[in-house]
């Protein structure tokens, strides 16, 4: 009985320590922060009419507005 027990544990906990997909996903957020980042950058950056604390701050609006 030991044993069954012991095997079932063994085969329910092997996927839980598997944490390549979960740092897979990981990766991915962060590019996809760093991709939305620099394109609110650019965009920004494209009119030159403003100073840069204009910009930054167009930045931190933009980033509230798609944040929530």
């Amino acid at each position: 009985m030991k044993k069954k027990l012991l095997g079932m544990y063994i085969k329910m906990m092997n996927p839980v320590k598997n944490e390549k997909g979960a740092q897979s996903l990981e990766w991915l957020g962060l590019a996809a922060l760093l991709i939305l980042v620099l394109g609110i950058i650019s965009q920004a950056v494209s009119k030159q009419e403003n100073s840069i604390g204009e910009i930054i701050a167009n930045i931190v609006k933009k980033i509230t507005e798609m944040v929530g």
